[in-house]
């Protein structure tokens, strides 16, 4: 059988590894030229994957547990990564041993004070407390520098600054507070549960990491080949086929691993050279793959482990925030295949050879069976068994599973290397979880988080619309540069309580600051994911970001269209309250009005981006085409109406003129 590794394209692991530490510091890791250095660090990594596993039946008390989920997590971080880019990428200095000594040493304080601190000081910390707190933000912070940049620890750093002067005079009264001392601060920060150790942390320790875990098992059995091999199958023959198969694999593998840059560079460099090959232009083969990418987040089952983040936070249930997630994330890829097929129309592109494909048939014979892990969490979540439970269940089943093909069997050294994988893969997000932490224990400790939500509603001026506007502002400069999990926690934290005001359930705010956050990655200056592309591709940066923004236009649209209508979420929030955490499903006859007339302008306004259906567009069709599109997308009956006859009058016109065209050349 032919599959994706004979079509494969000339970019190495080496071009692969530099490019991911280009754009994705998380992955610049040292590796070690000293056998005992390199045993001790996977031992290390293997224990902490381990730990996870054993806290998932056996919990300690939250502050210990989280504790030491951090202070692990950042002991292999000074261990695995150097301060700087001159430093030695093959031996750990000495200045990164003595962080490890106190990286440990923060949680092996609180396990030996804990007593003290919550019964005899009731959480008032002492002058040793202050000291160790400040020593672990201090860890934080660098830990956080050297795995993602300098991008949110200045944000963090000058949130951290703002109770020591919020009470000064020069302060605005609107932000002007009580006066803080060290004890309030660094108290809130270490010996409580709203500072490092918030329900960010909290998150990462009892269900994020296993869910990072299971993608590195499931990374380990071969399921990147599976969806590269199936997306191959199903749409590489087709019209711009390698495109397409860029957007289904990258949709699958995205919404497992959680990670746009690493999903950008691994699948992208067997989808891009594919992409260029038949003709596509370089930065828009890069910018395919990066909003392919970034969408995954947002696709059910996992979203990157944010739905699980989203249920936690909200109170709805998981199998809520799937349903929910689901037609927006679809209407997001059909915008984003619909833009790829009519370019390929547009710029006359074939696919790939039927005889040069694998067949659906062999390609699930040979590897099918990994979808069964998959299939399993599903289920296991929609019959409401704890999430980390599941977690914990799908990769003993996917282990188990892996066993029934010699192609894809794990080996015990294998399943080490998981545990290793997971370990180092969740090290990015562990570090940005608990420095946003620091920023939540100031808004909790400050109560800034009302003072953000009282700007943005006065800039609304008492407008939705404008609301809207400026909290996707906020959502998009917040979310800048930070894995999807971060960006979610702070957004949902900063802007998405100003839509509380305008009667909007909780559900449909989060999932709408959930989205901004995320097309950060793609959004200029700061697009990562982009940039990644337009390194494989070897294409101009700022040209595939803006390309990505436009192959991502849909979703720039979709979270208007669920605010204004909760239908298209599957909620029916007729007379539910701000509060709701759970909803009926609407009638069927208003989800599929919803379904048909958002799919119809979906692809009316990607035909429109594009100039092409069956034939060009003018400049006046497309504008007129894209009036009706956004008049299908508003939920109201007679601009469905409008917006049905004009985009059918437009199609109907481009096939007649088509068909004539067609005519005149036989």
């Amino acid at each position: 059988m032919t599959t994706s590794k004979d079509l494969d394209a000339p970019i190495d692991a080496a071009q692969q590894e530099a490019l991911l530490e280009k754009f994705d510091k998380s992955s610049a890791l040292r590796t070690f030229a000293d056998a005992k250095t390199r045993y001790f660090v996977f031992a290390l990594a293997v224990i902490y994957s381990l730990f996870h596993l054993y806290i998932t039946y056996n919990p300690m008390p939250e502050l210990l547990q989280r504790s030491a989920h951090v202070s692990i997590g950042l002991c292999l971080i000074f261990l695995l990564y150097p301060a700087i880019n001159t430093s030695s990428r093959t031996r750990v200095s000495w200045l990164d041993w003595l962080l490890f000594i106190g990286s440990a040493a923060s949680a092996i304080y609180l396990f030996m004070e804990y007593q003290n601190i919550v019964t005899t000081r009731g959480g008032i910390p002492n002058t040793a407390d202050i000291i160790f707190s400040m020593m672990t933000v201090l860890l934080v912070f660098e830990s956080a520098r050297r795995i993602m940049g300098w991008g949110l620890p200045l944000l963090a750093l000058i949130f951290l600054a703002y109770p020591f002067i919020s009470s000064f005079e020069f302060m605005p009264d609107r932000l002007m507070t009580r006066p803080f001392d060290m004890g309030d601060i660094f108290g809130q920060m270490y010996l409580k549960t709203e500072g490092i150790f918030s329900s960010a942390i909290g998150a990462s320790v009892t269900f994020i990491f296993l869910f990072i875990l299971f993608g590195a098992f499931l990374a380990k059995s071969g399921m990147g080949q599976l969806f590269n091999d199936l997306a191959l199958a199903l749409a590489g023959h087709k019209q711009g086929g390698p495109a397409k198969v860029a957007v289904i694999s990258s949709g699958f593998m995205g919404s497992i691993n959680g990670t746009a840059v690493a999903n950008v560079v691994g699948t992208g460099a067997f989808t891009i050279p594919l992409m260029k090959k038949i003709g596509y232009d370089k930065n828009f083969a890069g910018a395919v793959e990066a909003s392919a990418s970034v969408g995954g987040q947002i696709l059910p089952p996992i979203m990157g482990a944010s739905a699980f983040i989203m249920a936690e936070t909200t109170g709805v249930s998981y199998g809520t925030i799937a349903l929910a997630a689901l037609l927006p994330a679809l209407l997001y890829y059909l915008g984003v295949i619909a833009q790829v097929h009519f370019r390929a129309g547009r710029d006359n592109l074939k696919g790939i050879p039927k005889e040069d494909l694998p067949k659906v048939k062999e390609v699930l014979k040979a590897r099918g069976h990994l979808l069964l892990p998959i299939i399993g969490l599903v289920v296991l979540l929609f019959n409401n068994v704890p999430v980390s439970y599941s977690a914990f269940y799908t990769i003993i089943l996917t282990i188990i599973v892996s066993s029934l093909r010699q192609s894809t069997r794990m080996s015990i050294a294998d399943i080490f290397e998981a545990l290793a994988d997971g370990a180092r893969q969740s090290l990015a997000v562990m570090s940005a979880c608990a420095l946003v932490g620091i920023i939540i224990g100031v808004v909790s400790l400050t109560s800034f988080g009302s003072v953000l939500t009282s700007a943005i509603m006065s800039v609304g001026a008492g407008s939705l619309f404008l609301t809207l506007f400026f909290t996707m502002l906020a959502s998009m400069l917040l979310g800048m540069g930070l894995p999807s999990i971060p960006a979610y926690i702070i957004t949902a934290t900063m802007a998405a309580p100003a839509l509380a005001n305008f009667d909007i359930p909780i559900l449909v705010a989060h999932m709408f600051v959930f989205y901004f956050g995320l097309f950060a990655n793609i959004t200029p200056p700061v697009a990562l994911a982009s940039f990644a592309g337009a390194g494989i591709a070897g294409g101009d940066p700022m040209k595939t970001g803006f390309q990505s923004l436009k192959l991502a236009l849909a979703g720039f649209i979709v979270p208007f269209m669920f605010v204004y209508n909760p239908a298209m979420l599957m909620l029916d929030t007729t007379n539910a309250l701000v509060t709701s955490k759970e909803f009926p499903l609407p009638s069927f006859w208003v989800i599929a009005s919803v379904t048909v007339t958002a799919i119809i302008g979906i692809i009316a306004l990607s035909a429109a981006v594009e100039g092409y259906f069956k034939s060009q567009l003018n400049p006046l069709m497309r504008i007129i085409l894209a009036a009706g599109a956004f008049m299908l997308i508003v939920p109201e009956t007679l601009t469905d109406i409008l917006g049905v006859v004009i985009v059918g009058s437009v199609i109907a016109w481009n096939i007649s003129q088509t068909n004539k065209q067609q005519a005149s050349r036989v």
